[in-house]
């Protein structure tokens, strides 16, 4: 009965294999990651008219001490500097 399940309901399966309904942690407020990781800060980025994509920006700890207080125009300015920057992607299941 599950594949004719399946075929009847394939966003069931989507649920089921990705497991996106679900937020864990529980009752953590992502968008204050200052909260969870020092040096962070929440920004959301336009990709195209309709989707809005939330990310992080963590500067390293080398410049930790530089950050402490700072605003998300700083940050912003941060990445547009020479220094390297590394983008991870934790797939579609979870949040930030």
């Amino acid at each position: 009965s599950l594949p004719f399940l399946i075929r009847l309901f394939p966003s069931l399966l989507n649920k089921f294999v990705y497991l996106n309904f679900l937020a864990f942690p529980f009752f953590v407020d992502f968008r204050r990651p200052e909260l969870l990781v020092n040096n962070t800060i929440n920004l959301y980025l336009t990709t195209e008219p309709g989707v809005t994509v939330g990310i992080w920006h963590t500067v390293p700890g080398s410049r930790g001490a530089e950050a402490q207080g700072k605003d998300q125009r700083w940050y912003e300015e941060a990445l547009a500097d020479a220094h390297p920057v590394i983008i991870y992607l934790h797939g579609n299941g979870g949040t930030r």
